[in-house]
């Protein structure tokens, strides 16, 4: 019992951390590291949350979760898993009843992320044929397609064979070159650190808790800090002030909407967060070395303690 209680504690944390961390002014300061502590943290909920309950379930082994979880097999096999054997000697409704809710937490949660993915290979899949037949190579952006449309949009498709990244004519007639330049350095940022595989756990968990608020907030808090890593990318090879000039370009030329499974450069109706990261960019700050070893540390250890709790006995 005292190891499902420590999960629950965790599980508890984790999620009053992501809360806090919603309204944390240093992930804006060091993204890639807030997306790290973003990953353990949805990992470790996920872990322990589980874990918990087949901690009170297998209980009356004494053997752990993991080993726990080996026996119970085991006597399944053996004698049949009826609920009667169960309910009787060592196990109490109430431990079935944990034991069900763990099984079925685990598939709600695969459920959710096959489907986002299935989802998302469609959608780009179609995208893409849709794209052979409207878009155009251009020669002054080199390995992108040209949209013609007079909105101004610049997205990427992610994929592991045919990468895209699709330009507007709208964004041609708004941008001049070096932002153009700092434009193609982002989404190219999107593609090379597949980025829509970060964002995917996150998407998955945001499907299966629909309506669970602080989910679609997390999703979007990642998302946000996302955009942000390939904005620093985009700055290592140009300056910050033309990045930050073309987001204000396409969010002062209305930007036209991005399609699903695409990452943009200015997301949908997301204005408040390109102004945060105009900002940033205008106005870097950095952050400390300190800070950062203290949030890496703090991940590791919040899922090594999770981990080792599993195999811990009763």
């Amino acid at each position: 019992m005292v190891v499902a209680a420590l999960l629950t504690a965790i599980a508890v944390g984790c999620l009053i951390a992501a809360h806090l961390l919603l309204s944390a002014r240093w992930p804006s300061r060091g993204p890639h590291v807030a997306v790290v502590a973003w990953q353990a943290l949805g990992l470790a909920w996920g872990v322990s949350t589980i874990g918990a309950l087949l901690a009170f379930g297998l209980a009356p082994y004494g053997l752990g979760v993991l080993h726990g979880l080996t026996a119970l097999v085991r006597d399944a096999a053996a004698n049949g898993l009826r609920l009667d054997v169960l309910s009787e000697g060592h196990f109490a409704a109430t431990r079935v009843a944990a034991l069900v809710a763990a099984v079925l937490l685990t598939l709600v949660l695969f459920w959710g992320l096959a489907v986002s993915f299935l989802q998302v290979v469609r959608t780009r899949r179609r995208h893409r044929a849709l794209l052979e037949l409207v878009a155009h190579e251009h020669p002054e952006v080199p390995g992108a397609r040209v949209l013609d449309h007079p909105a101004a949009a610049a997205y990427c498709l992610p994929g592991v064979l045919n990468p895209q990244i699709v330009i507007s004519a709208g964004a041609l007639e708004v941008l001049d070159r070096r932002e153009l330049a700092a434009v193609l350095a982002h989404e190219h940022a999107h593609l090379r650190q597949r980025h829509d595989l970060v964002l995917l756990p996150f998407s998955s968990l945001k499907r299966a808790f629909p309506r669970v608020r602080i989910m679609e907030r997390c999703y979007n808090a990642v998302a946000l800090l996302i955009e942000m890593c390939a904005d620093d990318h985009a700055r290592r090879h140009h300056s910050p002030r033309e990045l930050a000039t073309a987001l204000v370009r396409f969010g002062a030329a209305g930007g036209a909407a991005v399609p699903a499974g695409a990452m943009a450069v200015v997301p949908n109706e997301q204005q408040p967060e390109v102004l945060a990261r105009v900002s940033r960019l205008l106005n870097p700050v950095q952050l400390s070395r300190r800070a950062t070893a203290a949030v890496l540390s703090g991940s590791v250890a919040l899922m090594a303690s999770t981990l080792t709790l599993w195999h811990l006995p009763m």
